[in-house]
């Protein structure tokens, strides 16, 4: 427990502010530890955590990318314009989506690659170039007119209580936990996973010990680019439309949730346990303070000094196995 403590404290600490959240709100309001308030919370938030794990990648290999949501929504237009005219089903779907993203992905790893230029700086740059384009194009309009198997409601869980209330997970949560479980092989058990956090860590040691720099940048924001894609073909089938707009300022939340988990801005850290723990804690701040009948400003407020708290401590180093592990005698008599 102790070395566990050692190698992931930022998890641990997220993991324990999560259950005095979740002891307090359960204390404070009837509604919230309910099978229809804890479903809601998987289905509202599996798009984020889809986003969230993508962008838990090109943060590993150093990067930062704020252009994905804006993507995501071109991606979902264009897929609704390749299969306003022909049939489809959700295997093509996915391909379509994820394609299209990853091609957006490759976009930004190649303009980052081949200008030089830090990838904040760039994904600005295709931020305001997609979502220009994007409303140029659709004028702002939205898209009602879709396949049948893209607006169907597909439930993976259904269940109803005593008194009335339908509890239920949709397709977006099984998706979800495929992207999990996908991108948690990619940088665990891979060798490219590997060289990603050697990248981001040293990025100039990494290129002398013969690692592919612009393989790493491709694989960190194709990668974010597809989990993009594959995001927005779910918000289409949340939402039953295209809304060109919608989707513009999500990449913010869903930045602060995977840095809250423990990814460092400079590269080389980062786990999908803290990048779940990081999405949940948003997710539940946001829907405890909904329940609670709090301002929604103070969300804001207390997810920027979440950041700020996160960022600061980064650098510290807590012996988080002292929790959990009793002093020895020569310490007890100090």
């Amino acid at each position: 427990m102790r070395k566990a403590a050692r190698a992931y404290p930022v998890e641990i600490r997220l993991g324990l502010v999560l259950i005095l959240l979740i002891v307090g709100l359960s204390l404070s309001t009837d509604s919230f530890l309910t099978l229809a308030n804890l479903t809601s919370l998987l289905n509202n938030n599996a798009v984020n955590l889809i986003w969230a794990v993508g962008l838990l990648v090109v943060l590993i290999a150093g990067g930062i990318d704020i252009s994905f949501a804006v993507a995501a929504s071109v991606v979902q237009y264009l897929t609704a314009q390749v299969f306003g005219s022909m049939g489809g089903n959700w295997a093509l779907g996915f391909l379509v989506a994820g394609g299209i993203g990853l091609a957006l992905g490759l976009i930004n790893a190649a303009l980052i690659h081949g200008l030089g230029v830090i990838s904040i700086v760039i994904t600005i740059a295709t931020f305001n170039a997609f979502f220009g384009l994007l409303m140029f194009f659709t004028r702002g309009r939205n898209i009602y007119s879709l396949p049948d198997w893209w607006r169907d409601r597909i439930f993976i869980f259904e269940h109803q209580s005593a008194s009335g209330v339908w509890s239920e997970l949709n397709l977006s949560v099984g998706v979800m936990i495929a992207c999990v479980i996908a991108t948690a092989i990619l940088i665990r058990y891979t060798n490219i996973g590997r060289q990603l956090y050697a990248f981001g860590d040293n990025p100039e040691g990494a290129r002398r010990a013969g690692v592919n720099i612009a393989l790493m940048q491709a694989v960190a924001f194709g990668w974010m680019g597809i989990m993009a894609g594959i995001g927005g073909l779910m918000q289409v089938n949340i939402a039953k439309e295209v809304i060109p707009n919608a989707l513009a300022g999500r990449e913010l939340d869903v930045l602060a949730a995977v840095v809250l988990g423990g990814a460092r801005l400079g590269g080389g850290r980062g786990t999908i346990v803290g990048c779940i723990l990081g999405v949940m804690f948003v997710a539940i701040t946001q829907n405890g303070l909904n329940l609670l009948g709090v301002s929604p400003f103070a969300f804001q407020m207390i997810i920027g000094a979440a950041i700020l708290v996160a960022i600061s401590s980064s650098n510290i180093r807590f012996d988080m196995g002292r929790l959990f592990t009793a002093p020895r005698p020569s310490e007890g008599r100090k």
